[in-house]
């Protein structure tokens, strides 16, 4: 784990509200792993105080990627940032992807900026995986795919490919999918991943999933991310006991 200055190279919108920032960080390029994530400190005050936590979408050569929407004055900031600003970076933090194991199929499931890890995790896949990437959105103007391969969409209007959710689209697919052995990498709101849960669980699929939530600190110390572990009823941290989980350890 470092505390990195970090200088932006660029900032671009590429899609409605939503963002791509890359910044030149080579000690935290060096060891990330795929779905591990970086608290950033948007602000040079101490306004906003805490600092914002952000999946590592990729990593190319030094510098790292991440993507955001502006939903709070937080992301406000970050999107206004501009080539040479500073940015403050304390990561790698938390448990990434196991890609480990006997699979022949990854099989990508994000709901919205769950979108976040996706890209740095298929190009950390070995040559030899079949990859296959089911994508949600509330509109065709949120979508986010860059970097995902063999992709199918899912919006809530209906604007863009299958109408529904994400969870209903891979629903569909699930016949097709079982010809084979496969495991699901997901990320995207809590109510998405519950429903995808539950469909793992009931069928014995093999699932990892990310979780998203407020990271104060981002390692353990401000115990503001508990979540209800279903193993021994006791809670673990977000932050650093994920935030990554098999599917049927933690409850949503």
């Amino acid at each position: 784990m470092f505390i990195e200055k970090a200088v932006v190279r660029s900032v671009e919108e590429i899609a409605e509200g939503i963002f791509l920032l890359s910044a030149h960080s080579p000690s935290i390029a060096s060891i990330a792993k795929a779905g591990q994530f970086c608290n950033i400190k948007v602000s040079e005050t101490d306004f906003p105080l805490l600092r914002r936590p952000f999946s590592i979408f990729n990593i190319k050569g030094d510098f790292l990627f991440f993507v955001f929407d502006t939903h709070g004055l937080g992301t406000k900031i970050l999107s206004a940032k501009r080539k040479n600003d500073t940015l403050d970076i304390l990561g790698p933090l938390g448990n990434g992807f196991d890609l480990t194991g006997d699979y022949q199929t990854a099989v990508i499931v994000a709901g919205g900026l769950g979108v976040a890890p996706f890209s740095f995790l298929i190009r950390s896949l070995q040559d030899d995986k079949e990859m296959v990437s089911y994508l949600g959105a509330r509109t065709k103007k949120k979508i986010v795919n860059l970097g995902l391969k063999n992709v199918s969409m899912a919006t809530d209007d209906g604007s863009y490919g299958f109408k529904g959710n994400v969870v209903d689209l891979l629903k569909k697919e699930t016949l097709e999918l079982s010809k084979k052995k496969f495991r699901i990498f997901a990320c995207g709101p809590n109510p998405m991943l519950k429903e995808l849960q539950s469909l793992c669980i009931k069928n014995n699929y093999d699932c990892q999933i990310s979780i998203e939530c407020a990271m104060a600190c981002g390692f353990g110390i401000c115990q503001g991310c508990p979540i209800e572990s279903y193993e021994d009823k006791n809670y673990l941290l977000v932050c650093k006991d994920g935030p990554v989980f098999n599917a049927n350890a933690v409850k949503l």
